[in-house]
């Protein structure tokens, strides 16, 4: 689990301590520590971030005139617009926490095979995520970058999409 607000963190380790086993879906995880950890400091404004789930993306789909439809479609790593709208979500995701936004993706270093996810949500987010796991040298102010270590990459990160590892 994880978070950039250092408070839930905090709350959910206090709740999970107390936890000796914690259903999820059909799941049982039994709790034998609960331990904080804190995202890199990234002092050098450089990260190199690898996701240890797939990233997903849902971008505008355009007619043939550039213009934008309806419908949205999944884009993978180095397919055209990826890059674009993955550094938009990180700018976006440094707003959100009122935190420095000068974000940019600088390279695609290495992407995974492509993996199909069946996840559930409340909000009709219910169904198949593609995406691939990667990984991304990004630099930004040191205390934006430790934020998005601890949020993840793309989309659908409370379904478990885009998580980076330690």
């Amino acid at each position: 689990m994880g978070s950039p607000l250092p408070e839930v963190v905090e709350g959910w380790a206090k709740a999970l301590a107390s936890s000796p086993v914690i259903a999820w879906g059909a799941t049982a995880f039994i709790v034998d520590q609960v331990e904080s950890v804190e995202a890199p400091e990234f002092t050098s404004g450089r990260a190199v971030f690898r996701t240890v789930t797939p990233v997903v993306m849902k971008v505008p789909r355009r007619d043939e005139n550039g213009e934008r439809v309806h419908r949205q479609v999944w884009r993978l790593p180095r397919e055209p617009e990826w890059d674009v709208y993955v550094q938009s979500n990180l700018r976006r995701k440094a707003e959100t926490l009122g935190l420095d936004s000068d974000v940019t993706l600088d390279e695609v270093r290495c992407v995974g095979a492509k993996r199909s996810f069946i996840v559930g949500g409340s909000r009709g987010g219910k169904g198949k995520k593609p995406g691939a796991c990667v990984e991304v040298a990004v630099s930004g102010p040191p205390r934006t970058l430790a934020a998005l270590h601890s949020w993840g990459l793309g989309q659908a990160n409370s379904t478990g999409m885009g998580w980076i590892g330690a």
